[in-house]
């Protein structure tokens, strides 16, 4: 359900992915960077459950710089949501399965935004 993705990989990727799909940038020494990606994979069942097609692609900061300035990420871990293939906004969420499912929810309820 995870997949590491990076400038060279990323936006092909994403332009082929149907359903939601959270972008999601860590960092090797971040605490909350590593409980988000622990959260993802042991709820990876329940986030189906709720949301249909679902996939998470990681990216790591200090191995994709050039996403990392991309996507203006200032701070870890950073998450976007995209779906079907096209980008919908900057999510904020706890790192709580529900709460993710949620804020998902009520993004997709909303217009997209313009990718950054």
């Amino acid at each position: 359900m995870i997949q590491e993705r990076d400038e060279f990989n990323f936006h092909q990727k994403i332009e082929e992915t149907t359903g939601v799909a959270l972008v999601f940038f860590t960092g090797p020494h971040c605490a909350s960077c590593h409980h988000l990606r622990d959260l993802l994979l042991a709820n990876k069942v329940l986030l189906k459950n709720a949301l249909g097609e679902f996939v998470a692609f990681e990216i790591k900061a200090d191995k994709a710089t050039a996403l990392v300035n991309e996507f203006n990420v200032f701070h870890l871990p950073s998450m976007f949501l995209y779906n079907n293939g096209q980008f919908h906004c900057e999510l904020h969420s706890e790192a709580h399965s529900q709460k993710i499912i949620d804020a998902i929810r009520a993004a997709l309820s909303k217009p997209a935004e313009e990718e950054p």
